[in-house]
């Protein structure tokens, strides 16, 4: 299983949404929606960055998250797309200063 499959599969389980509910909300067609999320999950398949950023905006992610190779690294890419201008600005000065 593929990292970026890896992280769709646990992003959608903590979304409480099926394969097909996710499908069927980033645009693709009904009749094919739990069939293809299965196939990126299983890393059969390999979402174009498009879709990825449209799965990425419907769970609240960052795209950035599907494709970090380390939990430490998707879990502060998480946490950073959750804060507001100020927190981003605030903890990029920190990262500067730890550097």
């Amino acid at each position: 299983m593929s990292t970026l499959s890896k992280r769709l599969r646990e992003a959608r389980l903590r979304a409480k949404l099926s394969q097909e509910q996710l499908g069927i909300r980033i645009g693709i067609d009904p009749a094919s929606a739990s069939a293809r999320m299965n196939r990126y999950e299983l890393g059969k398949r390999v979402p174009d960055l498009e879709l990825v950023e449209k799965l990425a905006a419907e769970l609240g992610l960052p795209a950035a998250y599907f494709y970090a190779v380390g939990d430490d690294e998707a879990e502060l890419l998480q946490q950073f797309h959750r804060l507001n201008a100020e927190g981003k600005r605030q903890l990029l000065g920190l990262a500067a200063d730890l550097g």
